[in-house]
């Protein structure tokens, strides 16, 4: 019964998607069509239904009902509830189904609250957002129904992947979807300021919240994710531009360039089809990052789909959405002038020059990322890693971080690069010593590199403060400053990870100790334990840092039997000057026990300088929201005293 309602809603759902948008076209032709009238309460009850039928999913895990052939594939009566709750989404279809959960919800908040765009931009972007989300309804219903049935009913489930069975799964996946969803709000803004023409400041204020949103969920995504994968896979490390790393990070990248582009031309009516521009890729890259992780082509954790009808869907939804999208913007770009000027000296020209290096970055990524699947598709293995990825990027984010110490203290429109010289010594003086002390030490040039403009950000992202009475600075310029040092904090614990980790594989017996970095570590013990759906060998370790008293670690090897596999449970402990790293392997033939160690100083600077980032971004949009409430309450008063004194 829940089941069958939750499919009756999702059908409803697009049927008024099919509503809103041609509602929104024919009103566009016609302003005096009386489905203009509605367009706006079809989007919002739309949200309504879709959020119903992904409430019936959650309720179908949750309960275990198994004549439902996802929850039979994908769960298992004796797994814990947070992982049936987590399994909704764990798989191909409720992933999906909760990405067009979040957009139909996006839509009806946009049809709700949104009053600053004129009625037909309104109708513009409410038809954009409907297109794409037909598509995506025609997906779920056509090739991948989350709410398919089985009969017989088998007796139990296959249960979740091992790897997904933890509490990461709770928040990693839906953080990113939030973000993915909210650059396709920013695309149907950008969209419908193409069709009518109105690439305007207003625009610009009314699409900005959406991309900080976006950008701040998409950050939180990545952050939670690195970590997640960083403790649960085993291998110390926390980023290997993995196709799927790359999958969220491209649409990132664009999300920041957009961001910087909006703002601008929000606050200083420039950048207009630049900021559109960057509206549409923005979105692609997270179309792109769907194709790649949904659609088969990749073997991975992530990677749920394995039908080519599937893939062959999600490539057509792809060129139809952003073909469609590139061929207004071919239509109308000629018509959009690029507003106000700025000097070469000027806040928008360092803005403009990021944007750059962001997009150089993002093509590099996206190369590097498709190139080894076209490769392979032709009949040619290539791979693509690391060595790549970091030396070709840092072609583009070294200038760019440059900048990003002088930009924020530039003035808008015209300024002179010699008033800020005194200002500079300080984070110039941080980047030489920092470079100069890691070249000492014998670390890579790029790590030297990387602790030196960290170091330098620190302080360059705390000037725009100087000679500012704090008490009254607006919080758009805290966010500035927070996410920028997040940036430099990162950065230093990017280089000293790389610079600096001290790893050690070895085979011991119970009893002894082995020494990594300045860390003594003693295997004590072996012994079973077992979980609710799982059984392990547990090492007990006592590790001791530069001889106080030791810390107790219990590493895991667990077999999980709900499906069957083998996964490493890692134990870490954490201190102000690093992470300590501990996995237990195989016992040998000769009785002893494999111990990987890693001993990773600063390491958790990568994590605290994301959540940083992602701290910034929410300032930011307080204060932007807060801004254009007071403005919108302005004008209503002005409207209703002109009301008042006509009568």
């Amino acid at each position: 019964m829940i089941a069958t309602l939750g499919l009756a809603a999702l059908w409803l759902a697009a049927a008024l998607a099919v509503l809103q948008l041609v509602g929104a076209i024919v009103t566009l032709r016609r302003a005096d069509n009386p489905l203009g009238a509605v367009v706006r309460s079809v989007a919002a009850v739309q949200g309504g239904l879709v959020a119903v039928s992904f409430a019936c999913l959650i309720w179908v895990f949750l309960e275990t009902d198994l004549s439902v052939k996802l929850v039979s594939e994908n769960s298992h009566s004796l797994k814990p509830l947070l992982f049936k709750f987590a399994a909704t989404w764990g798989n191909h279809e409720g992933s999906m189904l909760l990405w067009v959960s979040i957009m139909a919800l996006g839509g009806a908040c946009v049809a709700l609250f949104e009053r600053r765009l004129s009625e037909p931009a309104m109708l513009a972007t409410l038809a954009a957002q409907a297109f794409v989300s037909i598509g995506f309804y025609a997906f779920l219903l056509i090739a991948s129904n989350p709410f398919a049935r089985l009969d017989p009913v088998p007796t139990e489930g296959r249960g979740l992947n091992p790897l997904l069975q933890d509490p990461g799964l709770a928040f990693h996946p839906p953080t990113l979807y939030i973000g993915y969803v909210g650059l396709s709000i920013a695309f149907s803004f950008a969209v419908g300021a193409l069709i009518t023409r109105e690439v305007s400041p207003a625009f610009a204020r009314a699409m900005r919240p959406w991309v900080l949103g976006a950008w701040i969920f998409l950050t939180l995504g990545i952050v939670a994710g690195s970590y997640w994968a960083y403790y649960t896979l085993g291998w110390g490390g926390w980023w290997f531009w993995d196709p799927v790393e790359n999958a969220s990070l491209m649409p990132w990248l664009a999300a920041t360039a957009l961001l910087h582009s909006v703002s601008v031309l929000a606050a200083r009516n420039a950048l207009r089809a630049w900021t559109v521009m960057l509206g549409v890729i923005a979105f692609s890259m997270s179309m792109v990052g769907t194709f790649l992780v949904r659609s088969g082509v990749l073997v991975s954790v992530h990677a749920f789909a394995v039908d080519p009808l599937r893939g062959q869907f999600i490539l057509a939804l792809l060129a139809i959405n952003i073909g469609a999208a590139l061929t207004v913007f071919a239509l109308r770009a000629a018509s959009i002038s690029e507003g106000e000027r700025f000097a070469l000296a000027s806040r928008e020209t360092a803005l403009v020059f990021n944007n750059v290096m962001l997009s150089g970055i993002l093509g590099i990524v996206l190369v590097g990322t498709l190139y080894p699947l076209l490769a392979e598709a032709m009949g040619a293995r290539v791979s693509v890693g690391p060595p790549y990825f970091n030396a070709a990027s840092a072609i583009f984010a070294v200038p760019m971080l440059l900048v990003l110490c002088v930009g924020p203290l530039l003035g808008w429109r015209r300024d002179r690069l010699s008033r800020l010289t005194w200002k500079l010594w300080l984070p110039l003086a941080a980047a030489i010593s920092a470079a100069a002390i890691a070249l000492t030490q014998g670390v890579s040039v790029l790590s030297a590199l990387g602790l030196g403009l960290g170091a330098a950000l620190i302080p360059a992202s705390m000037l725009p403060l100087v000679g500012r009475n704090l008490r009254t600075a607006k919080l758009p310029l805290w966010g500035m400053v927070t996410a920028h040092l997040g940036v430099g904090l990162a950065l230093i614990g990017m280089a000293s990870d790389s610079a600096l980790t001290r790893e050690k594989l070895i085979a011991i017996n119970v009893g002894q100790t082995v020494a990594v970095g300045p860390w003594q570590i003693k295997l004590a013990r072996i012994a079973p334990v077992a979980g609710p759906n799982w059984t392990a060998l547990e090492a007990g370790i006592e590790a001791s840092y530069d001889g106080a008293a030791p810390i107790k670690l219990a590493p895991q090897d667990r077999a999980f039997w709900a499906p069957p596999q083998q996964v490493n449970h890692s134990a870490l402990s954490t201190r102000w000057n690093g992470q300590l790293y501990v996995v237990l392997g195989q016992q040998a033939e000769d009785g002893r026990w494999q111990l990987r160690l890693w001993w990773k100083p600063f390491v958790i600077l990568i994590w605290l300088g994301g959540l940083m980032v992602a701290l910034g971004g929410l300032l930011a949009l307080l204060g932007r929201v807060a801004s254009d409430l007071r403005r919108t309450i302005a004008v209503d008063k002005i409207a209703f005293r002109r009301k008042k004194q006509g009568r």
